[in-house]
């Protein structure tokens, strides 16, 4: 029996790059999945991969800042299997520009398509979790603990979210319930388009990973999130895991 056997996981993004690289890792472990995302080509082409491997799989279909209808979301995942275990929110959209460039209409897409959906997914799933001690896993990024040039707007949201994380992680421990986020570094198809229109950029950023290359979708990241999906972290909860080759050596 695989890690997850039996679980059921919701997975935002999940059409492609890291999304997708968590679910087939998921998938192979036994999970049963809903993978969200806004394209519905990319979402029903992940979903035949899927039930290659775990044929209780869904798609849907969703606008992640329609915020009035996240609720049906975690509806519809409970109505198809029952129950839920897992809740993945790894879907994010932004737009890079200078800090004194950037403006609300930046921030409202950060905050649009990736705090607020974290925040009211996890609000929505809480009383499924509370029944399955469940696990949370969000997604952090290197670009807010860092403070990188020309991502204010993605790096605010991405400290919202580790700040809603420990938060929860407090108060929902005493239920059972782990909250944990990644941070990572990961070949995802975004990465591979920059490195061909930055390769100077790349190599440059490369050199500074102790482990001298970019983390595998499933391999790296996804297996991470499986092992926080898993009774194996049970004992873990407000984490943030640099899953970066060693970029960043949190204190």
């Amino acid at each position: 029996m695989g890690k997850l056997e039996g679980k059921v996981a919701v997975i935002t993004g999940g059409a492609g790059g890291i999304g997708n690289g968590m679910a087939r890792a998921m998938a192979k472990e036994g999970a049963k999945l809903a993978i969200v995302d806004l394209n519905e080509e990319a979402g029903n082409e992940t979903l035949k991969q899927l039930q290659d491997i775990q044929p209780d799989s869904i798609f849907i279909q969703a606008n992640l800042a329609e915020h009035e209808k996240l609720n049906n979301i975690i509806d519809e995942v409970v109505g198809q299997f029952g129950k839920l275990d897992i809740l993945v929110n790894n879907a994010h959209a932004s737009r890079n520009m200078s800090f004194a460039e950037t403006t609300k209409k930046e921030l409202d897409l950060s905050f649009d398509t990736g705090f607020y959906p974290t925040f009211y997914l996890m609000q929505a799933a809480l009383p499924y979790l509370k029944e399955t001690k469940g696990k949370v896993i969000n997604f952090a990024s290197g670009a807010g603990i860092n403070g990188d040039a020309n991502q204010a707007s993605y790096a605010a949201a991405k400290e919202a979210i580790r700040a809603i994380s420990r938060v929860s992680a407090n108060e929902w421990g005493p239920f059972g319930i782990n909250v944990n986020l990644i941070s990572p570094i990961a070949k995802s198809p975004g990465m591979e388009a920059w490195a061909e229109e930055h390769p100077d950029y790349y190599e440059a950023m490369l050199k500074k990973i102790p482990m001298r290359r970019v983390g595998d979708i499933e391999k790296d990241i996804g297996r991470v999130a499986v092992f926080l999906a898993s009774e194996d972290s049970d004992y873990m909860t407000g984490q943030t895991m640099m899953v970066d080759g060693g970029s960043i050596m949190l204190r």
